[in-house]
């Protein structure tokens, strides 16, 4: 049986998280979480063994930077993806393309 990827959705709006970890989660092979909470996201971080962050819309520059720093920090090799939506085959792209070691315009790490 294959490991699941395990992704976080990070963003202020509950209801687009909501969305965007259901859609993620309809990939067998991905389990999503998401919070709109940067302490909950740090958190969970620890906790769980966090592949990849997607970043939503609404997230202030300030606490995007000390988000991005502590993830880095903490494990170097975790690829980050800003994330402003566009419908699921955007969203599955970019994780796609994040898991495959490539980038694009929206890759930050």
């Amino acid at each position: 049986m294959q490991q699941k990827i395990n992704i976080m959705y990070i963003g202020t709006h509950a209801e687009i998280m909501q969305t965007v970890v259901r859609l993620i989660n309809k990939n067998e092979n991905w389990n999503g979480t998401g919070t709109t909470l940067y302490s909950e996201a740090k958190e969970l971080f620890i906790k769980l063994p966090i592949d990849i962050i997607l970043l939503g819309c609404g997230i202030d520059e300030d606490e995007e930077m000390q988000l991005r720093d502590f993830f880095k920090l903490h494990k170097p090799s975790i690829k980050i993806v800003q994330h402003y939506g566009g419908g699921s085959g955007l969203l599955y792209n970019e994780i796609a393309i994040a898991l495959s070691g490539g980038t694009t315009p929206n890759f930050l790490s």
